[in-house]
């Protein structure tokens, strides 16, 4: 009969190995490996856009699919992601895309600490880096302001209701000073207590089908600007 010690190695074993594979795909570079082979190069005419971002992103699509359908728009949202993150698969998930546009929605799981305490000036350096990248590169940006929180439901204690404000005008301000087009779906949102709106989310965080209707039209608005500078 097996011990109960060979038991805890067994499960201290499989915990190891499920932390080290996720190490070796810290950024979730595969997430969407294939999609990215499939797709082939815009025609001239395209105007292909991407939507960097976590969950709220990757989420939009199945609440909101006629959006991304309809206009053709590129879903590339990970759930939990952070800025550093983002950014180290900006390359794969954005840039090698060739869109006209990208989109980027981040600082919610900064600010979470999923990966780690963070700093603002952090990830407005990450944000500034994935900019700097898609100009390179002849892609137009749009920012978007971090949504409204109260407080994590994963990591309650933290304030976002305090901080998302002040990372949100930090953002602002990069896009007035550099000619960006700014998303600001927090103002839209926000409840009485810098929360999101009850209406709109159905855990406080994430947006549910009413909440990313309040978004498309600003999302878009933002999109038509941007193309047109072209």
């Amino acid at each position: 009969m097996r011990t109960k010690t060979f038991y805890i190695f067994i499960i201290l074993f499989l915990s190891i190995m499920t932390q080290t594979i996720s190490a070796q795909d810290w950024a979730n570079l595969n997430r969407y490996k294939i999609e990215n082979a499939a797709l082939t190069t815009p025609s001239e005419n395209e105007n292909r856009v991407v939507f960097m971002g976590n969950s709220i992103t990757e989420a939009w699509s199945t609440f909101d699919p006629n959006f991304f359908r309809d206009h053709h728009y590129i879903n590339r949202g990970i759930s939990g992601q952070t800025t550093p993150q983002m950014l180290l698969r900006f390359r794969a998930d954005v840039i090698n895309l060739k869109p006209d546009v990208v989109v980027i929605l981040a600082g919610t799981n900064d600010l979470a600490e999923n990966t780690g305490p963070i700093d603002d000036e952090s990830i407005m350096n990450n944000i500034i880096s994935m900019v700097q990248l898609a100009k390179v590169n002849d892609i137009k940006v749009v920012l978007c302001s971090v949504l409204p929180a109260y407080d994590f439901p994963w990591k309650p204690g933290l304030h976002p209701d305090k901080k998302i404000p002040i990372l949100n005008d930090l953002i602002k301000k990069y896009a007035d000073e550099n000619a960006i087009e700014y998303s600001d779906y927090f103002s839209a949102m926000v409840g009485d207590k810098n929360n999101l709106n009850g209406d709109y989310t159905h855990d406080g965080v994430h947006p549910n089908a009413k909440g990313y209707q309040i978004m498309a039209p600003i999302a878009q608005e933002a999109l038509v600007k941007t193309l047109k500078k072209q």
